[in-house]
This record gives C-alpha cells, structure tokens and sequence, in this order.
C-alpha cells in the first residue's frame, strides 16, 4: 500500500477506500484522447482492474494529445498500446483490452463485468449506445465528450436524466464516423481528469456527483458551469 500512501492520507479515502480502488472494475471506451487522460489517472489511483475499448490504430496525429501511446506504438492497436502503458506504470493493475466496436448486441453483456463505464468515444452514436445500455443496467456511466477549448461532463445512470434527455435532436444519429477538428491536449486533459474523479467518487460512494448535472468547461476563458438536467418525459430513449 505504500505506493498509495498520499490517497490513504486523505480522511475520505484510508486504507478502506484504497482497498475499494483495488477491488474496482472501470471500463474505459475509448483509448484515444480522454481515455488517455482517464486511464493515466484511473492507473495512478490504483484501479485494480482496467478494461479498455477500441478497435482504432495508433497514428501520428494522434500524439498531441493521446500521450499513454508513443511514437514507437504508431500502427499498434490503441488498446494494445494503453495496456502496455500501464503494465510499464504499475504492473499490479489488471488490464482487459477490446478490440471490437460496441452496439445495441454486446454492450449490457460487456458492462456486467464492470462497476463504472467511462465515456471517451469521440463520436455521438457510439456515446447514445453507451447511454441506452447503462438504462438497463445497475452501472454507472461518466459520459465526457470535447471539442476545440470546450468540454463537457454528466454521470448516468438508470435513474438520472440519460443523454438523450437533453440532447434528443441528436438520439437517432446512425453515423459512427468521426469529423475532423481542431482539438488541444489541455482541453482534453482538463475534462477526462473531471471524468476521472467521478468515477473515483461513485466507487468511493463519496457526494457531489455529477448526477443530474451538465458541467460545462470553456478552456478560452477559464470558466467552469453547471446547467441542471432533469428526466426528460419525451425522452426517445429512457422514456420507452
């Protein structure tokens, strides 16, 4: 334990809530950008069990901001990379990589295995069926996503306002394919340490979750906001 004795010095962790870190299983979608970020962190917290989902290659333009995979990693699969990363940085933790794209068929069967689900996918409809299988569940689901200076971070679950409650216009989205754009490791950095730290309150059971909550942050003026979220009744996802 004495790798984690400046967890175990904070009152609300000890060597109880250390032991929990331990035990817990997270499943990170997503080795890109977040999950880079999330699964660093997630690492140096000592979870004890790390699954990680991706079915992309490592390539160069990735490398501003995907820092657990290197230039010796380009052309490996994602997954593969961020294992080796972590087995490098604290070879105790269990890793389970995924090379495959989740859907409607596989992904509740996936997160039986998991008490928290992280949300890195870097596109809607994959983020969406994330969001409808945690509605079926009695996971948890931190869904962060970013885009230019801006980033944005709720935590899901069966009984919270689900994605598709305030952003509906976009539920029936069925392209999983990717739009370029302009994206800082800053940014990325800031919102998957916010994800992070939820995923370590939910399994240390600890307040201030962002259940119900959109925090919104804006890297151009430093400016962090909450906007509250409730049940949508015409939801075309949790409402049916």
């Amino acid at each position: 334990m004495g790798r984690y004795d400046r967890n175990i010095l904070l009152k609300s962790v000890g060597e109880s809530g250390q032991r929990k870190l331990n035990s817990s299983r997270i499943l990170v979608c997503g080795a890109g950008g977040l999950g880079s970020t999330v699964i660093a962190n997630l690492a140096s917290l000592g979870v004890g069990h790390i699954g990680i989902v991706d079915n992309d290659k490592v390539e160069l333009s990735n490398l501003n901001r995907q820092f657990i995979h290197k230039v010796t990693t380009l052309g490996m699969d994602k997954v593969e990379s961020a294992k080796e990363w972590i087995k490098l940085y604290n070879p105790d933790i269990e890793v389970m990589p995924y090379k495959i794209r989740l859907d409607k068929n596989n992904t509740v069967e996936l997160f039986a295995n998991y008490d928290v689900i992280i949300d890195c996918f870097d596109n809607y409809y994959s983020k969406f069926v994330l969001s409808d299988a945690i509605i079926k569940t009695d996971k948890t689901l931190v869904h962060g996503g970013v885009e230019e200076f801006s980033g944005q971070v709720c935590t899901i679950d069966k009984n919270s306002a689900c994605l598709a409650c305030f952003i509906p216009e976009l539920y029936n989205c069925s392209c999983d394919i990717v739009q370029r754009h302009g994206i800082i490791s800053p940014v990325v950095s800031t919102v998957a340490s916010i994800q992070a730290m939820e995923a370590f309150k939910v399994i240390l059971n600890m307040d201030g979750v962002l259940r119900n909550t959109l925090l919104i942050y804006d890297g151009v003026r430093q400016d962090f906001r909450k906007i509250h979220l409730e049940k949508n009744k015409k939801c075309p996802s949790c409402a049916k």
